[in-house]
């Protein structure tokens, strides 16, 4: 079956699942003298929340990306294998 045949959802979820495992194993990995460079990596986004305050309701935004190697990696390790799916 050809990629593009298949459900885009299939591969959102992939993707997902890999950026979280391969957080995780980043996480891990960092306390962990030759596996400190799985853990290394970058948070962006809005540090400081946005508050809307309506005196009735309040709404905080907020947004951050904390990504590392070992994410990268796993974002790697879901496309192949949504391709060989």
């Amino acid at each position: 079956m050809a990629t593009r045949d298949k459900n885009i959802w299939i591969l959102i979820i992939f993707l997902l699942a890999g950026i979280v495992i391969g957080g995780l194993i980043g996480e891990f990995a960092a306390h962990i003298d030759f596996l400190w460079w799985l853990g290394y990596g970058q948070t962006f986004g809005l540090t400081d929340p946005l508050v809307l305050d309506l005196s009735i309701v309040s709404l905080t935004f907020a947004l951050q990306f904390k990504i590392n190697i070992a994410s990268i990696i796993g974002i790697g390790i879901a496309i192949f294998l949504y391709r060989k799916a």
